[in-house]
């Protein structure tokens, strides 16, 4: 198993207090403490979505499996872990959607500790280190059953880039941009990403 890359502190700016053991290190999805981040998201994507798709649990599974580790990692690509007393509570990260803007993936916190900002920390550590890797854009889509993600990317400044007058589930996937260098830009995000129309699901 390929050794992680050396830990750094966070430096996000304007993040929630942190516990005093909580840290947030620079990895790779290999790394085994990754493991109840994966583990954690195939089993709620697979709860989430049974309903709309008999096979959830493999399709969530090879979603995780989509991508090599290598999309991760630097110069393109970043993934970072929040640990608490050594142990993982946390995560994300973003790969090259194209040469300006990175794409989050993999954002997740542990169920019982949800609602103490630990999802804003992580997304902001990967905001500053999308921008001093060079992107200028954050791209990322979330599912139409994950509200409290909306929720989040809604509070951190990120544009909806579908229409909220429709039903999510039409959707299927949400999608949302936002700025880097210029956070209060809105008005024109959406003509960056055309929407692909996507397949309305059957019960």
């Amino acid at each position: 198993m390929p050794a992680p890359r050396q830990e750094r502190p966070h430096r996000a700016p304007f993040a929630m207090p942190m516990a005093t053991t909580d840290r947030i290190i620079d990895t790779t999805p290999l790394d085994v403490r990754a493991q109840p981040l994966i583990d954690a998201l195939i089993d709620e994507y697979s709860t989430r979505y049974n309903a709309y798709r008999p096979d959830s649990h493999a399709s969530a599974r090879d979603e995780l499996a989509r991508y090599p580790a290598e999309l991760f990692a630097p110069p393109e690509g970043a993934f970072v872990l929040l640990l608490r007393d050594g142990e993982t509570i946390g995560g994300g990260a973003f790969k090259r959607y194209d040469a300006q803007t990175a794409e989050l993936k993999r954002i997740w916190t542990r169920s019982d500790l949800r609602r103490q900002g630990l999802a804003r920390l992580i997304v902001e550590a990967l905001e500053l280190r999308a921008a001093q890797q060079g992107y200028r854009r954050i791209y990322l889509t979330t599912g139409f059953r994950q509200p409290e993600a909306w929720a989040l990317y809604d509070r951190t400044g990120y544009t909806r880039l579908f229409d909220s007058s429709i039903a999510p589930e039409v959707h299927y996937h949400l999608r949302f941009g936002k700025d880097l260098a210029d956070p209060s830009r809105t008005s024109t995000l959406a003509d960056l990403w055309a929407p692909v129309p996507e397949p309305v699901l059957s019960r």
